[in-house]
């Protein structure tokens, strides 16, 4: 029997020690290798947000992945709001 893909969007804020460890580099590959679209950005605060758009179990995949983040980073809080509108969004990109 097959699976019927649902895809979902959502934005996540990250806040620790996660701007200056290569955060923004590490989830755009690691978005890539799920095959999601969306961007990743730094924050004024010292933050970085994200938003992820894909098949649901890999968008939950790379919210996981945030709540430990590259080996540099220590995330200490991570918040996930779930978007209303799927996008026609293709590709992952950095946003300044």
């Amino acid at each position: 029997m097959w699976q019927v893909r649902r895809d979902v969007r959502v934005r996540v804020a990250i806040t620790g020690r996660v701007q200056g460890v290569g955060f923004r580099f590490h989830t755009t590959r690691q978005a890539s290798q799920r095959s999601l679209s969306g961007w990743v950005r730094n924050c004024a605060d010292g933050g970085v947000e994200a938003e992820f758009q894909g098949d649901e179990a890999r968008v939950s995949e790379m919210v996981a992945w945030c709540r430990r983040g590259p080996l540099a980073a220590s995330v200490s809080h991570v918040e996930v709001v779930n978007c209303e509108e799927v996008t026609g969004e293709s590709g992952f990109r950095v946003r300044t």
